[in-house]
């Protein structure tokens, strides 16, 4: 049993460090930062469209969380530690137990006032949705109010409780937003800026909310587009049609104007991912074949033109614990279990990606190239990925190219191996089921913090890349783009943030690149 921790309190913090990222770079000369609220709204050209209606309950979320308009309990700094935000402070009652003090004198964008029976109700909502949010899979978490305060119990130990609770998919909206089986988030947020129309999935708009518990949003608002093809996203910035790009595909940044874009190291991995259940890859010989077939280093020259780091791993440089702890014997014991290569031949398998990343159809083409050329015969399908997200998830492919985040939910990867790789995972592409991958899965999310998780959370990472389940290929480097008129724009590894209350636009800067 895990020895029971002392309460610790979480002093309320500030609200620039609720600004988890790194500020946008200098200012235009001359350019000075508004004092009070302006009536300049900033526009967006984002990569994906809504999948779900813009449900808080589903990856949508991290939307809502971009344009800070729906905010969670926690929120978590740059080392992914818990910080104050809905909740001012919290406390380990016990094992299973925490109490997490809610904030006075927040409004919801309807007007109405956060209670602690308005966390319960969004924690119990997310709690017993169908499909789960996966940042709560395996958790059973309950919530009750009590006083001014609410109780989170778990099914079993849980140590990062207040980094899962950080989740966007754990947002606190008010009671209007939940109405039969639809969770709404439109008026029914706390952040500085409401959510105020959507239009499918061709854009959204959002006002600044003046009654927002932190002061006053620098913006008047947010134009919102949905703008799935790169270059179409890419002209948009050339153009000044948009304020800030979502990434800038790697072959597009040569079109723009250098001081327009700004490479943030991503804890995202490009992966392909095997189907462990049905067809040929189910033999792990075939796997292993299929792995020794990759050339990482020319997939990253031809298509990401460097931007890129070469994969080791499903974790990449941007968790800085990973680098130099990979070199143990005990990693070295478990990838020391990987079958040999079969020797392939014309063995035909299905390859899909989508298309909403644009690297990823060139991406695909060079692994059909180098996969063939040790003996599989390779069908390609590529479509958008609201289109074949299901498929993918239903094992429809022999193999599946995934850009990856790898922690984006709580700022640890546990989360995501037990999602994409255990037997009960919510988002099993390769539908691998090991009993050594699941215990020790099990065995690193029971340890705190620090670096015996690290250690376990590494050695977990090993007994998936033993099955060949998935191949780890390269890890991204996103390339955000923002007009020279943004100003205090987030740069988010974690891709929570991207509009804040602080940022602003210069009026007396030009839209678009001076060199058109």
């Amino acid at each position: 049993m895990t020895t029971r921790r002392r309460s610790s309190r979480i002093a309320l913090i500030v609200l620039s460090a609720l600004a988890l990222p790194a500020l946008s770079g200098c200012f235009a000369a001359g350019s000075t930062a508004p004092d009070a609220a302006s009536a300049e709204r900033i526009s967006l050209a984002m990569m994906q469209p809504p999948r779900s209606g813009l449900s808080p309950l589903s990856d949508d979320a991290f939307k809502l969380s971009r344009w800070a308009t729906a905010e969670t309990l926690v929120v978590l700094d740059d080392d992914a530690v818990a910080r104050p935000s809905l909740a001012t402070s919290w406390e380990q009652v016990d094992d299973t137990t925490w109490r997490f003090q809610i904030r006075s004198g927040v409004s919801f964008h309807d007007g109405t006032l956060l209670s602690p029976d308005d966390v319960v109700r969004s924690l119990q909502r997310a709690a017993s949705a169908s499909p789960l949010p996966r940042i709560l899979k395996g958790v059973g978490l309950q919530a009750r109010a009590e006083g001014d305060a609410v109780i989170v119990t778990t099914a079993d130990v849980d140590p990062l409780l207040p980094q899962r609770l950080s989740s966007p998919q754990l947002s606190i909206l008010a009671a209007s937003a939940y109405t039969g089986d639809i969770v709404s988030p439109i008026g029914t947020g706390t952040g500085p800026f409401e959510l105020v129309a959507v239009n499918g999935i061709t854009g959204a708009t959002l006002d600044r909310f003046d009654g927002y518990w932190g002061g006053r949003a620098k913006l008047a608002g947010i134009d919102a587009s949905f703008v799935p093809d790169g270059t179409a996203r890419t002209a948009a910035l050339r153009t000044g049609t948009a304020d800030i790009v979502e990434t800038v595909p790697a072959g597009q940044v040569e079109t723009v104007d250098p001081t327009l874009v700004h490479e943030v190291p991503m804890p995202r991995t490009n992966t392909l991912y095997l189907n462990t259940a049905r067809g040929p890859f189910v033999d792990p010989s075939v796997r292993a074949a299929a792995r020794g077939a990759l050339d990482r280093a020319r997939i990253i020259a031809a298509v990401y033109e460097g931007r890129a780091d070469e994969a080791k791993g499903l974790l990449g440089p941007a968790l800085p614990w990973t680098v130099g702890t990979r070199d143990s014997a005990d990693l070295d014991a478990v990838l020391a279990t990987r079958a040999p290569a079969a020797v392939v031949d014309r063995v035909p398998i299905t390859l899909g990606t989508f298309t909403d990343r644009a690297e990823l159809p060139e991406v695909a083409v060079l692994v059909q190239q180098q996969l063939e050329a040790v003996g599989f015969i390779v069908t390609q399908d590529v479509r958008e990925y609201q289109f074949i997200e299901a498929d993918a998830l239903a094992g429809a492919f022999d193999a599946f190219i995934l850009s990856r985040a790898t922690v984006l939910d709580s700022g640890d990867p546990v989360a995501y191996l037990a999602s994409d790789f255990g037997c009960g995972g919510g988002f099993s592409i390769s539908q691998l089921c090991s009993a050594d991958v699941d215990a020790a899965i099990a065995a690193a999310s029971r340890i705190a913090a620090g670096p015996d998780r690290q250690k376990a959370i590494l050695i977990a990472e090993a007994q998936v890349l033993a099955t060949d389940a998935a191949v780890p290929m390269l890890h991204e480097r996103v390339v955000q783009g923002e007009s020279a008129r943004v100003r205090d724009a987030a740069r988010d590894p974690r891709e929570r943030t991207l509009v804040t209350i602080d940022t602003w636009i210069d009026p007396a800067a030009p839209a678009g690149d001076a060199r058109r």
